[in-house]
């Protein structure tokens, strides 16, 4: 018994060393800073950090404006997850599941930041799609497709895609068969068998997906800032600026945690309003 629970212990210790030493530390020093004032002459205490993201506008708007995109994203990426994952796990055959995930998965081994200069190289003014329209004569003159919204949603759903169908694909495994042939036998149409079948039992796999896309895409840089452009602001850009471009790192600091204050509160909100525990989601 005493040896089962040292060997638990040993294999634990990393675990446990990784998240004091790269999640937990940093955090708590980072908290510590974002009460300081940043004037080494001054070693009070101060909340005027967080008073300067209330009092200069464009730091709220630009957080709330990442806040909703953020969630945008999440639910386009929920829209076209849902049937995708419903494809992989129910209509193909095993074998032929199996070659869609890798193909799902393939995107994802090379960089972040390759894939988004795929994007790029595809919708800039001089780029593959302007000049095949220009070729079949659909239009006279380039269109600027990339740094704006809708590019940008675009290309975080695209970057995120991954994330919410595996959870998806993962719960509609599990899902019985005989349930959806009994109800088109009863007579219920597709929305009816999605919307009291499918969705239901899928409901820990949607809130998973849903909260791993929306921390990725409220923490994300490169993408919005690559493919908005400097008129789509996000809020990381904003914390990046204060840490390196400006060297406040107090201030910094004081964005990064009500960043994280953000992404949790919604999180919970999520949960509260599917009324699942975070536990189950995880599991």
């Amino acid at each position: 018994m005493k040896q089962s629970r040292l060997a638990f212990w040993i294999f634990l210790a990393p675990v446990l060393g990784w998240l004091l030493l790269l999640i937990v530390l940093p955090h708590l020093d980072m908290l510590y800073m974002s009460f300081r004032s940043g004037n080494f002459s001054d070693p009070g205490w101060t909340l005027a950090n967080y008073r300067t993201f209330f009092e200069e506008p464009i730091y709220w708007l630009t957080f709330v404006r990442t806040a909703t995109y953020a969630v945008v994203t999440t639910l386009f990426t929920l829209v076209i997850g849902l049937p995708v994952a419903f494809y992989i796990a129910k209509v193909v055959r095993p074998r032929l599941s199996g070659a869609l995930m890798v193909l799902l998965l393939l995107p994802f081994w090379v960089s972040e930041l390759v894939r988004v200069y795929g994007w790029m190289i595809l919708l800039r003014e001089s780029g593959v799609i302007n000049y095949f329209l220009l070729k079949a004569g659909i239009i006279d003159t380039p269109i600027e497709m990339l740094y704006n919204d809708a590019t940008m949603i675009m290309g975080l759903v695209y970057t995120s895609m991954l994330f919410m169908v595996v959870p998806l694909v993962s719960v509609m495994e599990s899902l019985d068969d005989s349930l959806v042939e009994a109800a088109y036998d009863l007579g219920a149409g597709k929305l009816c068998i999605w919307r009291t079948i499918i969705i239901p039992h899928a409901k820990p796999g949607i809130t998973s997906g849903c909260i791993v896309v929306f921390m990725l895409s409220l923490g994300n840089y490169l993408t919005p800032n690559l493919m908005g452009g400097k008129n789509s602001l996000w809020f990381t850009e904003q914390i990046y600026n204060q840490f390196i471009a400006s060297f406040n790192w107090n201030q910094g600091s004081a964005f990064g945690f009500l960043l994280l204050a953000l992404s949790s509160g919604i999180v919970w909100a999520g949960l509260k309003l599917t009324r699942q525990k975070l536990g189950e989601v995880a599991s």
